[in-house]
């Protein structure tokens, strides 16, 4: 990774600064050659271009669906526009080791404001799942909770996509994926109703309302 100086926010005034522009490059040679390029993670058709380059790297790190099976997890985001939206990019790419290089299996971008994210699962039933949530555009507002697996193909497809029982606004303070993990695994069939719902750790007092998932009072 290289970055460059700070530059004029084209989202604040005119004395604001922004972190510069990330140049996201894999490679074995001191950044001659790129194996791949991961430049155009946040490039998506009819985007404004701000949108599209890269300021903020938030995430690399090797995850591993399975202990002979790791991947590189990268997460990289644009600046922010004056309303809070944020292009962030997400990919998991696997190493090919005929090709000498890695190659994505999975590849998003989300562009809102709305409590969307992208998750890899390091653990549990789920472990090596990758699970998104992203707003609805019609209502009732809600999100499309989409967890996708990977195939044998070696890339991740979608295994389940369903609109949310977590509603945009509710006033719930858990991530959007965690307050859905009860619905989503009620889908995969992997939670029966009648049981203690899966909650994450710090959730002490978990409790169901209209199939989300709340901590503490309603």
């Amino acid at each position: 990774m290289a970055q460059g100086p700070d530059v004029p926010d084209p989202f604040g005034d005119a004395t604001a600064k922004a972190p510069g522009k990330i140049h996201l490059c894999i490679t074995r040679d001191d950044g001659k050659s790129c194996r791949p390029s991961l430049d155009a993670i946040l490039v998506r058709p009819g985007r404004n271009a701000l949108y599209e380059t890269i300021h903020y790297l938030d995430d690399a790190r090797i995850v591993r669906p399975r202990a002979d099976h790791p991947l590189l997890w990268v997460q990289a985001a644009s600046l922010r526009g004056g309303n809070g939206d944020q292009v962030i990019g997400t990919m998991a790419l696997a190493y090919d080791r005929a090709g000498q290089r890695f190659v994505p299996v999975y590849a998003i971008n989300t562009g809102r404001n709305n409590n969307q994210e992208v998750r890899y699962i390091e653990s549990g039933p789920l472990r090596g799942a990758i699970i998104s949530a992203q707003p609805t555009s019609n209502a009732p507002f809600g999100f499309w909770i989409t967890v996708n697996r990977r195939a044998r193909s070696g890339r991740y497809a979608p295994i389940l996509r369903y609109r949310s029982a977590t509603r945009y606004g509710d006033g719930n303070p858990l991530p959007v994926i965690d307050s859905d993990m009860p619905e989503l695994l009620r889908r995969l069939n992997l939670w029966k109703p009648g049981t203690p719902p899966p909650h994450p750790d710090h959730c002490r007092t978990p409790h169901l309302v209209k199939g989300a998932l709340w901590c503490g009072a309603t």
